[in-house]
């Protein structure tokens, strides 16, 4: 067994005839009166106390101890007493995933999960635990989506914390917690008349922003980081290498989503509405940094800004340039005067991407091509999004089996002889 088992109410002396015999210490009959002690694996002493009539409780304490140590799953009981927000913290300043995300986390677990399991010590986390903050998630106002992600965010602090040796397992990981479900919503993609709606009642500087989107399928950060080196008219190509965010307030240059560059072909169409566009507006040279607000300067001549010559910030333009565009086309009420526009997640800029897909499916384009052009992480996420925009393939299936085996239809024999 690792360690002892001290009893605090008694002692051992040797007597005036050499015996040893149990004496009763100052502590009798106060307080806890057995402590079980051990050596951890770093060297430390650990403790744990047990009240009267106990022992056997201590001994089995310990050898649970022991066990744990020899199969690597021992976890340090002081060291596991840090709360869920502490230890998230600690987490967080040590991600490398961009600062954009860290923000993004943060947020979530401040706002949702630290008030419910924030103060609770990594060691008392029970499967019961997480199931009680996905019961409060369900029943607050949050979308299942957002839920999801909380969820993630939880699971991966806790997961961190196993590897960290401050859980013996993840509560997370057994099958009575069950995440959030997800909420299968089907793109609806606009039709061309829409596209081109839209396109007319924006202002003449940003109409070939959504040329860029209906044609190139950029994302909105993409097309308004899109600088003239970046359009190849000859060879027919759109490089996309960086993007604009906002990050606590500040615009920054930035790598694509998932840091994935990609070649996109250039239709003439966009290309045209492109040359058009750089006559009557001049790119812009415009230095921001690079990923993070402290990070190194980058400058880029961009052929997007606004009316100022600086970039154009999405939350002012989604609210003044394109929901007056999409409700002149149709797609959303126009408020009454004074009142704000109508929340509309599913028109916002992206949809010019869910028609840039929807067109190249519909034309028979391979879903690995047209997720090398949205440059998603893999093809498995094109299909998840798009898979009920692709061709039926039933027509085809239904051709080629009655080509096998129907008798061929028989051919004409002529015009009949006139009587």
């Amino acid at each position: 067994m690792a360690g002892h088992v001290q009893d605090r109410w008694y002692k051992t002396e040797t007597g005036a005839d050499g015996k040893s015999r149990r004496v009763k210490t100052d502590r009798y009959g106060k307080g806890s009166r057995y402590r079980a002690r051990y050596i951890g694996p770093d060297g430390t002493e650990q403790s744990k106390s047990f009240p009267d009539k106990q022992k056997r409780l201590a001994e089995k304490w310990l050898s649970n101890i022991e066990t744990d140590m020899a199969r690597g799953t021992y976890v340090d009981p002081r060291a596991a007493r840090i709360t869920f927000r502490s230890y998230a913290a600690k987490w967080l300043k040590g991600q490398t995933s961009e600062l954009s995300s860290q923000i993004e986390i943060e947020r979530r677990l401040r706002l949702h999960a630290f008030p419910l399991i924030g103060s609770r010590p990594l060691d008392s986390f029970r499967p019961q635990h997480i199931r009680e903050l996905l019961g409060a998630l369900e029943s607050s106002s949050i979308s299942n989506s957002y839920a999801r992600n909380i969820y993630s965010d939880v699971r991966s602090v806790l997961s961190a914390a196993v590897d960290d040796g401050l859980l013996p397992r993840n509560p997370c990981a057994v099958k009575s917690v069950r995440p959030p479900a997800g909420e299968p919503r089907r793109v609806v993609p606009w039709s061309a008349e829409q596209v081109r709606a839209v396109r007319a009642a924006l202002p003449a500087r940003y109409r070939a922003m959504a040329d860029v989107g209906a044609g190139c399928g950029l994302r909105q950060g993409e097309i308004v980081g899109l600088a003239e080196d970046a359009v190849d008219f000859e060879v027919g190509v759109l490089r996309v290498v960086r993007q604009v965010k906002l990050i606590r307030g500040k615009a920054v240059f930035a790598p694509p989503k998932c840091d994935k560059e990609r070649d996109v072909p250039l239709p003439t169409y966009v290309a045209d509405s492109l040359r058009e566009h750089m006559d009557a507006c001049k790119p812009v040279e415009v230095t921001l940094p690079w990923r993070k607000p402290d990070g190194p300067l980058v400058t880029a001549r961009l052929l997007f800004t606004n009316q100022a010559n600086g970039v154009v910030w999405r939350s002012n333009f989604n609210i003044q340039e394109w929901k007056p565009a999409i409700a002149a086309a149709g797609l959303i009420p126009v408020p009454e005067k004074g009142k704000p526009y109508a929340a509309a997640r599913e028109h916002g800029m992206h949809a010019l991407r869910h028609f840039y897909a929807s067109l190249l499916l519909d034309a028979g384009e391979n879903i690995k091509a047209v997720s090398q052009y949205l440059g998603h992480a893999d093809p498995a996420l094109t299909l998840r999004v798009y898979a009920h925009l692709m061709p039926s393939s039933q027509e085809r299936t239904r051709k080629a089996v009655d080509g096998l085996f129907l008798p061929a239809p028989r051919a004409s024999d002529g015009p009949e002889t006139a009587q």
